[in-house]
């Protein structure tokens, strides 16, 4: 990843409250799965039409997130069945900004992604009393009704465009809470572009359309899950494993 950490510098800088424009917490969210290797790549064509996040002279941050869900695993179960209107709630640390928010994430039946949340003190598991509001207020779940079930890290880039932002995340690696059962994914990248609206003809999806890299559904929750925890029904996801596996073949080659 050693190109990537070169790239990254070839933009020209935003800040936080430079991208405030951009917040998007109710939004359309289209991803993309692609190869590690074509990383820098995708970035080296993106130079002249984005940003790039700066914070403390950092451009590359690193993320953690502890995910919540039902003993019986009903928001994965959900997002599986193509249920519309489906929640997500998790616990999300920003290393580099030592800052972690509790987190809920609801998919509406229009393809919207509204995202609510609460900076969060609390280092233990238990939720706090104004938590507990929280989650009945954003969300149809109590939260002694909710379970730890997957821990999750990453490294993210952040690009700002004039009217959207794109998430790139890479070095993904997923561990059960429980055991000592972990997973990693270093042959592709999530790339996430969050638009008020959809529209076509953005510079990072022409660029993804040219170097073949197409629009697919990810869940960083469903596929870790279905990963580590073998009871899980996981049928729909075959599609997604296999498209890693190709990946990978071709990484490792």
């Amino acid at each position: 990843m050693l190109d990537v950490h070169n790239t990254v510098e070839k933009f020209q800088a935003i800040s936080l409250i430079d991208m405030e424009h951009v917040s998007l917490m109710n939004r359309i969210d289209t991803k993309f799965i692609g190869s590690s290797d074509n990383l820098s790549l995708v970035l080296n064509e993106l130079v002249d039409e984005y940003k790039i996040l700066e914070i403390d002279n950092c451009r590359v941050f690193p993320y953690k997130t502890e995910y919540f869900d039902t003993k019986e695993f009903r928001m994965y179960e959900d997002h599986q069945n193509g249920k519309l209107n489906r929640y997500k709630v998790r616990k999300r640390e920003y290393v580099h900004a030592k800052q972690q928010y509790l987190e809920v994430k609801f998919k509406t039946n229009k393809g919207r992604t509204i995202k609510n949340r609460i900076k969060r003190d609390n280092e233990e598991f238990s939720f706090t009393d104004h938590e507990h509001d929280f989650l009945q207020n954003h969300s149809p779940f109590e939260g002694q009704d909710l379970e730890s079930k997957l821990f999750n890290h990453f490294k993210r880039i952040t690009l700002v465009g004039k009217t959207e932002r794109v998430t790139i995340d890479f070095d993904l690696a997923f561990k059960d809470p429980e055991d000592d059962i972990s997973i990693s994914f270093p042959e592709i990248f999530i790339l996430e572009l969050k638009q008020e609206k959809f529209t076509l003809g953005s510079t990072v999806q022409k660029v993804l359309k040219e170097n073949k890299i197409r629009s697919q559904s990810f869940s960083k929750y469903c596929m870790g899950t279905a990963s580590i925890n073998k009871e899980v029904k996981s049928n729909m996801l075959k599609q997604k494993f296999n498209l890693i596996k190709k990946i990978k073949a071709e990484f490792e080659n």
